[in-house]
Parts: C-alpha cells; sequence; structure tokens
C-alpha cells in the first residue's frame, strides 16, 4: 500500500494531508502548531507518529519559491527542514512548487462561507492538500514517473 504525505510548512503551523492508497486523491489531516518558529521537536515527533500511523512512504513537502522562480530566505528554511526530514524518517522528500496555494487555500475556504477564525484554524491544512493534490495530479499525468515512485517507496 502506499501512501505520501503532503505537508506545509509554515513558521508556526505546518499543514499535513494524506494520499489514498491509490495516489487518486489528497485528503486535509491537520495542521501541527507550535509556539515557537525555531522549536520544531514536538513538530518531528508529530510527523513521524503520523508517518507510522498512515503507513507513509513518501514526503511531498511544499517548497516556497517566489513568483519569480527565485529561492528566497523561506524556500532556504523549508530546504533545511526537509534535509531533517530526511535523516529522521529515512524517507525520500520531495520539494514540490506551491506557489499561489495559501491564496488557492484562502479562496476556498472563503467561497465554503467560513468566518476568519475557523478559516484560520484550517488553511495550512487546504494547503497542504492542494499541494499534495497537484502532485498527485503531476503523477496521474506522467506515467513513467508514477511507475518510477512506486517502484522506489515500495
Amino acid at each position: 500500500m502506499l501512501r505520501i504525505l503532503g505537508l506545509d510548512y509554515g513558521s508556526v503551523t505546518v499543514g499535513v494531508a494524506l494520499s489514498d492508497p491509490l495516489l487518486i486523491t489528497a485528503q486535509g489531516l491537520e495542521t501541527i502548531r507550535r509556539k515557537h518558529a525555531n522549536k520544531l521537536r514536538q513538530t518531528f515527533a508529530r510527523i513521524e507518529e503520523l508517518i507510522e500511523e498512515k503507513g507513509v512512504n513518501l514526503i511531498v513537502l511544499g517548497y516556497p519559491i517566489k513568483l519569480d522562480s527565485e529561492a528566497g530566505t523561506r524556500a532556504k528554511e523549508t530546504e533545511e527542514f526537509a534535509e531533517t526530514l530526511k535523516r529522521r524518517t529515512g524517507l525520500e522528500v520531495i520539494l514540490w512548487d506551491e506557489r499561489l496555494t495559501t491564496v488557492s487555500a484562502h479562496r476556498y475556504l472563503d467561497e465554503a462561507g467560513l468566518d476568519y477564525k475557523k478559516k484560520a484554524e484550517v488553511v495550512d491544512t487546504v494547503a497542504a492538500g492542494i499541494i499534495l493534490q497537484s502532485y498527485l495530479d503531476y503523477l496521474a499525468n506522467n506515467p513513467d514517473k508514477k511507475a518510477e515512485i512506486e517502484q522506489k517507496i515500495q
């Protein structure tokens, strides 16, 4: 059974989504919150719990490159987070372009009629789902890449 975890890494939150076993759909799971940006121990511990609990084989991490395709400070922080994830979990971590996913998540939640407080609680989870769904759609449209990933993570 294949499972991919999608993550939207932010300064004080990490949105989490999970693929179905057929790698067709992404479902938002939760938002991991921390009090301080540099305090990641509990964040990594929760991600590791989810990996074990859900049988995750691969991680797709939103990569916040700028609209002009430059990698800024936030992208460098995400690269460091990815390296630590790889070391701690032993799983491959794919950096996936997340440009405008938070904007899309806000629009989606606005259309759903959520108030500001409720939207703030779930926007990172929805963004993680959008990131992961984008990757799953890429795999669906690139059968050779999907077969390569499936072979690599089994």
